[in-house]
């Protein structure tokens, strides 16, 4: 089973669009709220390269936005 981490805020409408495509798909996964987390915050931008969310990690693999064509080929869907 692939280990998928989905980085979110608070008010983040293409965060809930990825949280919802996961569930939809069986897919489970972790939530890391950055609103609340400054430290996880800082290591996901270097991680990543941005400071935007919604950012989805599979596998060790960065997914930049609500891109489904990248999810979905990372997950094997």
């Amino acid at each position: 089973m692939k280990k998928v981490i989905v980085y979110t805020s608070d008010v983040c409408p293409y965060c809930v669009m990825v949280k919802n495509f996961l569930n939809q798909n069986n897919v489970e996964f972790e939530e890391v709220n950055l609103s609340q987390n400054k430290e996880k915050a800082e290591e996901i931008a270097k991680k990543s390269g941005v400071r935007s969310v919604p950012v989805t990690e599979i596998d060790g693999e960065i997914v930049v936005g609500y891109n489904i064509k990248k999810l979905k080929e990372l997950l094997g869907l």
